[in-house]
């Protein structure tokens, strides 16, 4: 079928005898309405001041047209709006609601646009080359990068936590090209990186994107003792506890965890000497679910060492639980004595909370394009990896700042976007001000206007604030 896409006049079914109508010439017309509102959370942070100070730029300043920090907040915030591509940004440097992230609203030169378009977004990714090529003068400090995160979390707490909690896991990101590091994983049955995620609740703290012809926990020991020892300056008392799933129950973690004050709560494979271990309380189980046809759950203390890997005998907690389908042994490995907390509620009370570590997981690939690892250096893709992470921080501050309270407190990014961010508006630009106009029917009017008012209460002057 013919299309004409460079069409004036889009014609629709018609309504009561009357002609339907339609063309791409609204003017100052925006689908990304709500995206100031990422703005107001952006300097409530300061994430991208901390950002672009963690990049050197070595452009000419004689021939620069989009500045750093510009660059920087171009491909941050658009991917909190869902895009995902480069190419978007060809058209997205003329939408009047993301020129706001401009250090200007007027073009510097004749021919170009307030922000910057897809090719210079590029140099921008690929430019980790310390200026060894005429086209990519960007680079980035990879360790004061990383250290954003944690800093943004430490200054998202007003007093010293007592416990902090940290998740480790590690998941898959499906590649389909002849990436550098491209390596078939058994287990996800795929081409794929092997990415590191650390989080403490809602809060990102790593994204480590690693080749996946490692095991799981490979470095997890050395990201562990980078963050603890920034987490430790910042609240010297603060009491640590890391949690994660059997792939990373291995003796280097666990004797680092105990040689530096740091407890550990880990799954741990099921295998020919534990189940053994296990029979008599699997066998009460059975006979329970025999009894009361429900589900029934024994837990059992074990003092375990392996044969050969590890260094010492460890308290292992096991799960005898008995279903519909069968016995169901589940084991993990702690560092916390019985006399502080009991296997049954270290199992279902702390361990099986980590589970929600998967939704952020998923938040941050299915919703802010983590997994989206296309470009031919490691290197790159680290660095889009990164971008992604930091969207999702700024969601975190939207969520965490200004939905508190709201029927959008515990959305997820995904949710947030479609409901506050992607709101058309009409944009008109004055001496005077800049104003968008809302559709009056919009449904999340009043979440929107809290959200506004709580974050622009952080950003107001503190002389301004009791007025």
């Amino acid at each position: 079928m013919e299309t004409d896409c460079s069409a004036t006049q889009l014609v629709f079914e018609g309504f009561e005898g009357r002609q339907v109508v339609g063309g791409f010439d609204g003017g100052a017309v925006t689908s990304n309405g709500g995206a100031p509102l990422a703005r107001e959370a952006d300097l409530a942070i300061g994430l991208t001041e901390k950002v672009t100070r963690c990049f050197r730029d070595l452009r000419n300043p004689a021939f620069v047209v989009h500045q750093l920090d510009t660059l920087l907040a171009q491909r941050i915030h658009g991917l909190v709006l869902g895009y995902e591509d480069l190419n978007d940004h060809d058209e997205l440097r003329r939408d009047p609601a993301l020129g706001l992230l401009s250090d200007t609203l007027e073009p510097k030169h004749d021919g170009v646009e307030t922000l910057a378009g897809k090719s210079t977004l590029n140099r921008l990714e690929h430019g980790l080359l310390n200026g060894a090529s005429r086209y990519c003068k960007i680079d980035v400090d990879d360790a004061a990068l990383e250290q954003v995160f944690i800093d943004l979390f430490i200054a998202a707490h007003e007093t010293a936590p007592k416990r902090l909690i940290l998740d480790f896991d590690a998941t898959d990101d499906p590649l389909h090209g002849t990436q550098e590091g491209r390596f078939f994983h058994g287990y996800y049955r795929s081409y794929c990186y092997l990415p590191l995620y650390v989080f403490c609740g809602r809060h990102l703290l790593v994204a480590k994107l690693r080749r996946a012809n490692i095991d799981a926990s490979a470095g997890s020991r050395e990201e562990l003792a980078r963050i603890v020892a920034a987490l430790r300056k910042a609240w010297p008392e603060v009491e640590i506890w890391i949690r994660a799933d059997s792939g990373f129950a291995r003796d280097e973690l666990m004797t680092w965890c105990e040689a530096n004050r740091v407890e550990y709560v880990l799954g741990l494979a099921r295998n020919k000497r534990l189940e053994p271990m296990l029979a008599d309380a699997l066998a009460q189980a059975k006979a329970s679910f025999e009894a009361t046809s429900k589900p029934a759950r024994v837990f059992q203390e074990l003092a375990y060492r392996t044969k050969d890997s590890w260094s010492r005998e460890r308290r292992v907690v096991g799960k005898a639980e008995h279903l519909e389908k069968g016995a169901n042994p589940r084991f993990i490995v702690t560092s916390l004595p019985p006399k502080s907390i009991d296997g049954q509620e270290l199992y279902e009370r702390i361990y099986c909370a980590r589970g929600e570590m998967e939704n952020r997981i998923k938040e941050c690939q299915l919703d802010l394009d983590a997994d989206r690892t296309s470009a031919g250096t490691m290197r790159a893709n680290q660095l889009r990896l990164w971008f992604s992470s930091l969207a999702y921080v700024l969601m975190e501050a939207v969520r965490r700042l200004g939905l508190a309270g709201t029927e959008l407190a515990n959305a997820t990014a995904g949710t947030i976007r479609l409901k506050l961010l992607k709101i058309g508006a009409v944009v008109t630009v004055s001496k005077r001000r800049i104003k968008l106009a809302y559709a009056t029917a919009c449904p999340m009017k009043e979440v929107f206007a809290h959200a506004l008012a709580r974050l622009r209460r952080l950003n107001a002057p503190p002389d301004t604030i009791a007025a």
